[in-house]
């Protein structure tokens, strides 16, 4: 599955919408997506699920890079 990772690169900070950044990663699950970023200590705000419809639309997206984890 394909998850769209809705993230803050500094964890100790509160989250500001304008700093908000996203990465695209291929996992079984929200806990797998944890714990392969666990290691960036990222503050993630969100994790979204992407399938269907919602997917193939982010994938013709320019920013749609599949992040290698």
């Amino acid at each position: 599955m394909i998850y769209k990772v809705f993230y803050q690169d500094l964890n100790n900070e509160v989250p500001i919408r304008e700093r908000t950044r996203v990465i695209y990663l291929e996992a079984e699950s929200e806990r797998d997506v944890r714990k392969k970023l666990a290691d960036r200590n990222l503050n993630i705000e969100y994790i979204q699920k992407l399938e269907g419809a919602h997917l193939e639309y982010e994938k013709r997206s320019e920013n749609f890079v599949l992040e290698n984890v």
